[in-house]
């Protein structure tokens, strides 16, 4: 008799040699589960981990972690977050599934738990902070809710700092791959640098969201929805592909299928490498359309209906990252203060 498993969470990945190899979790944020389903390891593995999960004592940061993900906050993030959160969820339950909630307000726990960090940051501190990031907004959840009496890992401060200051697509960059990449690649391009949006909702993009005129959508990381006007270049390249669309989203693979993330990111990177453009990344091109606005005179309030940014994140993005940085704005500022004087002579 087949038994159907419940909650059987599968991903796959691709070995060095080429291969795809597939893995199962008893469920997403579960533990890993040996051989193939239908296995005998395998659903005696999968029995344990229900039986663990079902029987796991209160008191211990894995209870903490199972409510967190059996709660909305969880299951509402969008399925790439979601995703990244399960993984760094697995390391938390390794390092620290029984850690007792009655110990978190001594002082050396949080001791304990950055020293785990910074071991984490051997290897890498950006994947360090994003795992202890994580540790922390679960903690924060649950101290809101009354399950802890303290949150040693909040403001922990960060160990991996980048600036993509001087990570602006120039125009030659922009030459450089627009006159190499298929035509697919490039209107990927001009929908990013011409609306400031993030890959995944680029890529999730239907053509019910064009209207000719303008772009509609809803972020998926902020859930904002954004009016964006459309500029005559990517108006071009829109009309000419909605000519011969032969799927639902605008941005599609050879084969006329949409995109999953690493598919694109794969073949951009490739593309990139085509064009002799390094340094650069997709995302930088959202802030590459922040930097190209304000160049061009326009308000942290017109950027933001752009990007899909507050305010005030436009203003500390432009401050701290770009602004500073682009000897063009300081050419534009000349500009208009000697076209203002040039008019106030005149007058007087």
């Amino acid at each position: 008799m087949r038994v159907t498993l419940k909650g059987i969470n599968r991903t796959s990945a691709k070995l060095a040699n080429g291969d795809r190899v597939t893995y199962y979790y008893a469920w997403k944020g579960g533990p890993r589960l040996p051989g193939k389903p239908g296995d005998p390891e395998f659903i005696a593995a999968y029995n344990e981990a229900v039986a663990q999960k079902v029987t796991q004592p209160t008191g211990t940061v894995q209870a903490v972690l199972n409510a967190y993900q059996d709660s909305p906050r969880f299951t509402d993030l969008a399925p790439r977050t979601r995703k990244d959160y399960a993984n760094h969820i697995r390391k938390i339950e390794t390092e620290f599934g029984d850690f007792p909630l009655a110990a978190l307000s001594d002082r050396r726990t949080r001791a304990e738990f950055l020293t785990w960090r910074d071991a984490m940051a051997i290897k890498s501190r950006r994947q360090a902070d994003y795992v202890f990031a994580t540790f922390a907004a679960i903690m924060a959840w649950a101290f809101d809710r009354g399950l802890t009496v303290a949150n040693p890992c909040e403001r922990p401060g960060k160990l991996y700092r980048a600036s993509r200051a001087e990570s602006i697509w120039t125009q030659a960059d922009e030459d450089a791959l627009l006159n190499s990449a298929p035509h697919r690649i490039r209107l990927a391009y001009l929908l990013a640098v011409w609306t400031g949006q993030r890959q995944g909702d680029l890529l999730r993009l239907t053509w019910t969201a064009y209207d000719g005129s303008h772009i509609r959508l809803r972020q998926g990381k902020t859930g904002r929805r954004v009016v964006i006007p459309v500029a005559s270049a990517l108006k071009a390249a829109l009309d000419e592909a909605a000519r011969d669309k032969k799927a639902v989203t605008i941005l599609t693979t050879t084969k006329d299928t949409a995109w999953t993330g690493h598919g694109f990111s794969a073949t951009w990177r490739k593309e990139l490498a085509k064009a002799q453009v390094s340094g650069l990344t997709f995302h930088d091109l959202r802030g590459t359309a922040v930097t190209r606005l304000a160049i061009a005179g326009c308000s942290e309030a017109e950027i933001a209906t752009f990007t899909g940014h507050s305010l005030r994140d436009v203003a500390a993005i432009l401050d701290a990252h770009y602004l500073s940085r682009d000897s063009r704005l300081a050419d534009s500022a000349l500009s208009k203060r000697e076209a203002h004087e040039a008019r106030t002579k005149t007058t007087k």
